[in-house]
């Protein structure tokens, strides 16, 4: 087994595009994959940070992806990582906790002194590669207002 390759996404390609038409379903059932105009406003903004896992195994395909979003705010840099996904044909590789550590590495780079994640406690694995990695569950409310419920 070959040591995944985690990149950033600078450019929407037609092999970025099949990716997350791939991975999105096995994140959410919710929420349809995105166009490649919603990916190029992700991975042309300066407040987020689009990192893919590719398999040299698998000729370079893209296995996995994470979206790391930083922001300054008046009390400093904040990070977020939000919708990590690994393909099913992948888990238990160590992909998600490599794209996590370079999510880390990066947000670190950019002054973050924290990096908030939530996950839904369905998802053991990944829950338990969280706390694996360092995360500690936060004593804290989380609050939704549904918009388009409005």
């Amino acid at each position: 087994m070959s040591e995944i390759e985690i990149t950033e996404a600078t450019e929407v390609d037609a092999e970025l595009v099949a990716a997350f038409e791939r991975l999105i379903p096995q994140l959410s059932r919710s929420n349809p994959p995105p166009t490649p105009d919603e990916l190029a406003s992700i991975v042309d903004s300066a407040a987020s940070v689009l990192l893919v896992a590719r398999d040299p195994d698998r000729d370079g395909e893209i296995v996995g992806s994470l979206t790391l979003v930083l922001f300054r705010i008046p009390t400093g840099v904040r990070a977020w990582i939000e919708d990590v996904v690994v393909d099913d044909a992948c888990r238990g590789r160590g992909v998600g906790a490599a794209l996590n550590r370079a999510a880390l590495a990066r947000a670190a780079e950019a002054g973050a002194k924290t990096v908030d994640l939530t996950s839904r406690p369905s998802r053991e694995a990944a829950n338990r590669l969280y706390q694996r990695i360092g995360f500690q569950p936060r004593e804290t409310n989380v609050y939704r207002l549904d918009l388009e419920a409005e």
